[in-house]
């Protein structure tokens, strides 16, 4: 005998799993340490300063 399967239930495990493959994804594609941030941020800071101490006055 076969086991009774609740397809309301089924149906949502699907879709609970379909957003947690999406949620990685796009953690892959848009996350980005802390670490990665801060430089990111030191870098923009040694560029702008840069730009400043060469203009003219």
């Amino acid at each position: 005998m076969s086991e009774i399967v609740n397809l309301r239930k089924v149906r949502k495990d699907k879709a609970r799993a379909e957003r947690d493959r999406e949620a990685e994804a796009n953690r892959l594609r848009f996350g980005r340490t802390k670490a990665q941030k801060k430089a990111d941020r030191q870098a923009k800071e040694r560029e702008s300063r840069a730009v400043d101490d060469k203009k003219l006055e």
